[in-house]
């Protein structure tokens, strides 16, 4: 079995329990731009990037995506989670000592987030950039996951090949993302449930995590 060359970790809902954060912002936005968020469309945020997420609460209040309605609604969601991000970030279970034991470990590791940069700058705030080899954004790639392009990266950026990464993920979407890349991806679900396939593996937290879990194919 190969050894693994690269972690490429995802942020919100993995590292950091932001996604909460998340809902009281796109929330709000629902909500000024003319109506509440269903839990249907709330689950379809779940993991997408930045124009996706505007795309679908657009869509779900039935509401024009013209370009300059769109690119407020980015600015009041951005200035709404810098706020509430301002107030501290909280970790999920395990994250803390999961980073530094890969970091102890010598393997090199990436954050690969479908969150904008200047908001995951606050991120790293959080996180401690001294545990990342590198870091790629949603809006540094021509597309955010649930395409490959940010693990692509994030593996190039290690200067190494996809496939002997592990990507570890919360979502739907990221899962999709690493797997089309060619990760070996191990899958942390936060708020809302991953399907099982072939090749996925599942924990409940990132507690207890070892580098014997980080295992290629």
């Amino acid at each position: 079995m190969p050894e693994v060359a690269g972690v490429l970790w995802d942020m919100d809902g993995t590292l950091l329990d932001s996604e909460k954060l998340w809902d009281v912002a796109i929330n709000e936005l629902s909500l000024n731009l003319g109506g509440p968020m269903t839990p249907a469309t709330r689950h379809a945020l779940i993991g997408s990037s930045g124009p996706n997420t505007l795309a679908i609460i657009f869509d779900s209040l039935d509401l024009e995506p013209h370009p300059d309605a769109l690119a407020d609604a980015d600015d009041w969601l951005d200035k709404r989670v810098v706020q509430l991000f301002g107030d501290g970030i909280p970790w999920r279970p395990g994250a803390q000592e999961a980073l530094a034991m890969v970091l102890d470990a010598g393997i090199p590791m990436a954050l690969v987030t479908n969150t904008k940069r200047s908001l995951t700058e606050l991120g790293l705030d959080t996180l401690g950039r001294e545990h990342f080899a590198a870091s790629v954004c949603a809006d540094e790639v021509p597309q955010g996951k649930p395409a490959p392009d940010l693990y692509l990266r994030g593996a190039e950026l290690l200067g190494t090949d996809p496939t002997h990464c592990v990507a570890i993920e919360d979502s739907p979407t990221g899962a999709i993302a690493a797997e089309a890349a060619g990760c070996s991806l191990i899958v942390v679900p936060c708020e809302i449930p991953v399907p099982e396939a072939s090749g996925r593996v599942f924990r409940d937290s990132l507690i207890g995590l070892t580098v014997g879990d980080l295992r290629i194919g």
